[in-house]
């Protein structure tokens, strides 16, 4: 968010935990980039705010995880103390999570499987309307082929290459749904805090359907040979198929990801690569 509009996320986030008999003193920025992710104290709060735009998507997120907070799955939860809901107001939508104090340790790939398992076991206990992630596919390929509104500074050789890969990594997906199930949908390290409690998933709003594999290939390298009955070839796949839909959204018109020229070229570099594995 740019200065002015962040200034307003932060007063919309300090005034809305108030009203709520929540003591905010100070409030500090964790995460700054097309929404922001701020921490309220004293009342040690996590308060992500979006602009109302996003209170579909915010309300969705909440939803899941009021869900699996109440089946035991290894999640980050909302604050207790206020109402599972999202707050609208002065044009930005807002809900109020539990902060957890991060672990300095490396989650171990073991550990990461372990965690990933037990999320899954969870998903599978809750029912909520979630689209199949080849929908997101359908929407990155959608803005990889719109140059004039959508992408306009992506080259012609690389939108070519974009585009071949979103289809082909994306093709014959729909012959094995049977085994599809509620994912998390983008549980990449930086989705998956290191706590006291354990390591715990957080930014729900990307649930969707899907195998499991698509889920563990956001993991690091190592993670699926720990998980049971998991498939290492279409892992591999949809590790090439996540870095292809990580490049489209870099090449939005509109994307605002801290230091979006270097993911611009990094990402196409990283699709190549996964690539060559397969």
């Amino acid at each position: 968010m740019e200065p002015p509009v962040l200034r307003r996320a932060l007063e919309t986030a300090r005034t809305t935990a108030s009203e709520l008999g929540l003591e905010v003193d100070d409030v500090r920025v964790v995460h700054n980039s097309d929404r922001v992710v701020l921490r309220l104290l004293p009342c040690d709060v996590l308060a992500r705010v979006a602009p109302s735009r996003h209170l579909a998507e915010a309300a969705f997120e909440v939803e899941v995880a009021h869900r699996l907070t109440g089946v035991g799955a290894p999640v980050g939860e909302l604050d207790p103390r206020v109402a599972p809901r999202v707050h609208e107001r002065d044009a930005f939508a807002l809900s109020l999570w539990t902060y957890y104090e991060p672990v300095g340790r490396d989650i171990t790939p073991a550990d990461y499987a372990d965690v990933f398992m037990r999320h899954h076991a969870a998903l599978r206990r809750i029912d909520v309307d979630a689209p199949h992630f080849t929908d997101r596919v359908a929407v990155a390929l959608a803005g990889v082929d719109d140059r004039e509104r959508s992408s306009p500074e992506l080259s012609d050789s690389d939108r070519g290459f974009l585009h071949d890969a979103l289809v082909g990594l994306s093709a014959g997906t729909s012959a094995g749904r049977a085994r599809d199930q509620l994912l998390h949908g983008e549980p990449h390290p930086g989705n998956l805090l290191n706590t006291r409690r354990g390591p715990l998933f957080i930014d729900l709003a990307t649930c969707c359907r899907g195998p499991v594999e698509f889920d563990l290939a956001h993991g690091p390298e190592g993670v699926a040979e720990h998980y049971e009955g998991a498939d290492p070839a279409l892992v591999d796949r949809y590790r090439a198929l996540n870095w292809a839909l990580f490049s489209a959204w870099r090449w939005r018109r509109d994307d605002q990801m801290p230091d979006r020229d270097h993911w611009r070229a990094e990402g196409i570099r990283r699709v190549r690569a996964a690539l060559a594995r397969i």
